[in-house]
């Protein structure tokens, strides 16, 4: 007695069909009825075994008499991981034993057209599992016309359209569907309308922030042209205020983005219940303690790491140095390339990291070197020690590097109300636009912080006296041709908040301004 049951497994953002052979034979022999699982089946899908049997026990299909069940995971030679085996194993059992028992009779029809996933409790109970969106994307792709998930995965899943998503809380229900006895109904989700409806929602707005108008334009310049930032100031200056306002100045996700980000986030097991597309930019703040794999990713079953979950919005490392070192180096390379390769001895990944690198620390260890109404009780020694640890390479890949003072406390309360959100975001979205035409034949381009030296030559073409004030800014502060190139990222992004198509020397004046913190003239 043989069945097919499909299904599948995520290996990071690869998902991969997967078909269960389930074969079930009368155990004749005096002993324990077998059960086998071939097809390099990880230990929670072995585990499974005990999950199945006790899940068909209390859903009140007994199996009289002893069966050897071997399972066969086809494609043999990939790695099959999780519990969502669990669903699809115990479907393939009742299927396999259709044929000799009456009760199950025609819960085969049109099972190849269906694909099966979800996790069972002893009792029966379908619990939810990771990536069923990626899931749902491979089933339709692949022409199936329905899939079976847990209740608490359906809105995840049923986001894919023209492909029938039934969510089920037991594994009765869905046995019930198949025989025909009580149908499940399809979950239907109207993606557009609550994806839009939901992307103006934030609990936090720049009109909070009182003073600080410099700040507040290079996190408006920053937004405009997707550059890092990294914010120097003493404790209490602001800085973790504005970055966690910043996804309220940025641009909303398009669909395409929307998309990508909740992928990452399903695999990780991040999205909630009720969650369908990531409607606002991720915003991502990792403690200071965070290790090198938690950052990037990886692990002994790959998980996407911080700088993935941040895809296509913010990451923000608060207290910079106290990072360690290896960490911090971890960023460059994606930085750089917008993605990460995690090569181990049992899996070769690539996730996607495109985000918006956000940092504050102190500018000593102390937190009141250059402060006006503090005395800084650091040393020389201790404050290049304390700079140190971000390395020069590193430092480079920063294109706005700001100092802020505090505001003082009688200016607080004296302040207007600052600009809202909306305001501020209009201009960045009417400067995203221009490089959105800009770029329109440049793959992989879509906005000034990810041009090459090429797009430079080619968009930001400086005229001889723009060129001789540049040559004297490198020459003075000893910049290096990465942070060359920063500057004219950042200069071409101010002129398009100023709607000007040339970079004129105002406009590099005010980019060169957001490089004060570069090695050769910290602390001098």
């Amino acid at each position: 007695m043989l069945s097919t049951i499909h299904s599948v497994t995520i290996n990071g953002l690869q998902a991969t069909r997967v078909l269960l052979e389930v074969s079930i034979e009368p155990c004749t022999a005096q002993r324990e009825p077998a059960f086998v699982m071939v097809g390099l089946p990880d230990n929670a899908v072995k585990e499974s075994r005990t999950r199945v049997r006790s899940a068909l026990h209390h859903s009140g299909y007994h199996l009289k008499g002893g069966f050897d069940v071997a399972v066969n995971f086809a494609p043999a030679d990939v790695k099959k991981e999780g519990s969502g085996f669990d669903l699809p194993l115990a479907i393939g059992q009742i299927c396999a034993l259709s044929t000799v028992l009456k009760e199950f009779a025609g819960i085969t029809n049109g099972i190849e057209r269906y694909m099966f996933v979800g996790e069972l409790g002893l009792n029966g109970e379908l619990r939810p599992v990771r990536g069923t969106l990626l899931v749902a994307i491979l089933a339709r792709s692949q022409g199936y016309e329905a899939l079976f998930v847990p209740e608490d995965n359906v809105r995840e899943a049923a986001v894919v359209n023209n492909l029938k998503v039934y969510g089920a809380r037991t594994l009765s229900e869905v046995v019930n569907h198949l025989l025909g006895r009580s149908l499940l109904q399809p979950t239907e989700i109207d993606t557009r309308a609550e994806f839009f409806a939901a992307q103006n929602t934030f609990s936090s707005d720049f009109s909070e922030v009182k003073g600080q108008d410099t700040a507040k334009r290079a996190f408006e310049v920053a937004a405009a042209g997707g550059h890092n930032i990294l914010v120097v100031g003493s404790p209490g200056c602001g800085k973790s205020m504005m970055a966690k306002r910043l996804p309220s100045i940025l641009p909303p996700l398009s669909l395409q983005e929307s998309l990508e980000t909740t992928q990452i986030h399903s695999v990780a097991g991040k999205l909630r219940r009720d969650d369908t597309l990531i409607s606002t930019r991720p915003f991502r703040s990792p403690h200071h303690t965070i290790s090198d794999v938690a950052l990037i990713g990886g692990g002994t079953n790959l998980q996407p790491g911080e700088i993935s979950l941040a895809h296509n919005g913010v990451l923000f490392i608060d207290e910079f140095p106290e990072y360690s070192k290896s960490v911090l180096e971890t960023l460059r390379q994606p930085l750089e390339d917008r993605e990460i390769t995690i090569s181990r001895s049992k899996y070769n990944a690539t996730l996607p990291c495109s985000f918006m690198l956000v940092a504050a620390m102190n500018p000593c260890p102390c937190g009141f070197y250059n402060d006006p109404y503090h005395e800084c009780t650091c040393r020389p020694g201790q404050i290049q020690r304390y700079m140190s640890k971000i390395s020069g390479p590193l430092m480079d890949r920063i294109d706005i590097q700001l100092e802020v003072v505090p505001v003082p406390v009688k200016e607080l309360n004296n302040a207007p109300e600052g600009e809202p959100s909306a305001a501020i975001r209009e201009r960045v979205i009417r400067a995203r636009a221009i490089q959105t035409e800009r770029f329109k034949n440049e793959p992989g381009v879509h906005c000034n912080a990810q041009m090459s030296t090429r797009h430079l030559r080619k968009y930001v073409v400086l005229d001889a006296e723009s060129a001789a004030v540049m040559e004297h800014v490198m020459d003075r502060l000893g910049l290096s041709a990465r942070a060359y190139e920063r500057i004219l990222k950042v200069a071409r992004t101010i002129a398009d908040l100023a709607g000007s198509e040339q970079v004129t020397k105002q406009h590099l004046a005010e980019a060169v301004s957001y490089r004060n913190l570069d090695r050769s003239s910290w602390g001098e």
